[in-house]
């Protein structure tokens, strides 16, 4: 098991923080690691009763232009990621949903980036106000599950925690009330 011995901050953002740790690994051998830490985040694959899934087309500074991607954001403190993932597709998307399903977690890249996403699958949609954020620009769109997943094999959608979460989606639905995970998430009351 790998032990921390030392950490070096660099950098305190609003988002992250990055630093330097030394630790010591399995194999005994002591390395000093860049690490950036993230609070986490949630994703929703909100999918409606034609089998379409709401996407977003969502204007990436960092990646150099637009992506396609699920409505998803970072953990508030205090907040557990269900509640992120209700918050994010409400902001996002204009959507609520009626029944949630756990379709696990994702690291992101996790040789330097400590940051998990959980995924969620949602379903009995009905809409609210959209409530963007100032910094982001985002279009909504609606677009077929089997369109989706084609989109995912020819490169058109390449946002990491999109893609992982359409591909655990299509598979929970394949096999039908079976949770991909351990456990059901929730069902939220209207």
């Amino acid at each position: 098991m790998e032990t921390d011995i030392a950490e070096r901050p660099a950098f305190h953002g609003k988002i992250v923080d990055v630093g330097v740790e030394r630790v010591r690994l399995p194999n005994g051998r002591q390395v000093d690691l860049e690490v950036i830490r993230h609070p986490g985040g949630a994703a929703a694959v909100a999918l409606d009763e034609r089998r379409r899934v709401c996407l977003l087309r969502q204007y990436r500074h960092v990646a150099g232009g637009w992506l396609w991607e699920l409505p998803a954001g970072k953990l508030d403190p205090g907040e557990g990621p269900a509640v992120t993932a209700e918050r994010e597709l409400a902001e996002e998307a204009g959507l609520v949903a009626a029944t949630w399903d756990s379709l696990g977690q994702m690291h992101s890249s996790p040789g330097v980036f400590a940051e998990v996403i959980h995924l969620f699958l949602a379903r009995g949609l009905s809409e609210v106000d959209l409530g963007h954020g100032a910094d982001e620009v985002i279009e909504v769109h609606w677009v077929a599950l089997d369109k989706v997943l084609q989109w995912c094999l020819n490169g058109t959608i390449t946002d990491a925690k999109t893609l992982v979460g359409l591909y655990r989606a299509a598979a929970f639905l394949r096999q039908g009330s079976e949770s991909l995970v351990d456990h059901q998430l929730l069902t939220v009351a209207e």
